[in-house]
């Protein structure tokens, strides 16, 4: 990941396990091109930055919204032609706020009352709990059957009278 210069607010332990790495731009010179680039700091110089040091078919995902009106020069011909000739992929994501997600419940809902047991067949692998986590990652790197692992955060209210009832 690509990050300013502050200090990472992640305690150390969780961004070993999850293997990530924050540094500033300069940490190329040292570890070479990154493959992908998560850059969410909502400083858009960053993501100019990340743009050059990205590898040959290397991604950059960016989930920030910057803000205000920064102007700055780039070297625009330069990261054109390393991300056409290097076939790089950059894009930008925006989450969803709860009316998003209530509309996803609905229409799933929906789906499943015209198309009885769909949901099932899509939603292959359940693992119950956060503390699973590597019983996900077992599910999604290993499993050959899987179409959709899914974590059963906590358990829905409602299910234990639905399943009563059916």
């Amino acid at each position: 990941m690509l990050k300013s210069r502050r200090s990472p607010r992640i305690a150390l332990p969780i961004r070993e396990e999850a293997r990530t790495l924050y540094c500033s731009s300069d940490a190329s010179t040292k570890y070479g091109p990154f493959d992908l680039i998560l850059e969410g700091t909502g400083y858009s110089p960053l993501v100019f930055e990340a743009m050059n040091i990205l590898a040959k078919n290397g991604v950059l995902a960016m989930v920030s919204v910057t803000g205000g009106s920064r102007q700055l020069e780039v070297p625009a011909d330069k990261i054109n032609l390393g991300f056409v000739l290097g076939n790089k992929v950059a894009f930008g994501s925006v989450n969803a706020n709860r009316e998003y997600f209530e509309t996803g419940v609905k229409d799933l809902s929906t789906a499943e009352l015209q198309y009885p047991g769909w949901l099932k067949k899509l939603l292959t692998h359940p693992v119950k709990g956060l503390e699973n986590y590597e019983e996900i990652i077992r599910l999604l790197t290993e499993s050959k059957g899987s179409i959709k692992v899914y974590c059963e955060v906590a358990a829905f209210e409602g299910a234990q009278t639905a399943a009563a009832a059916s």
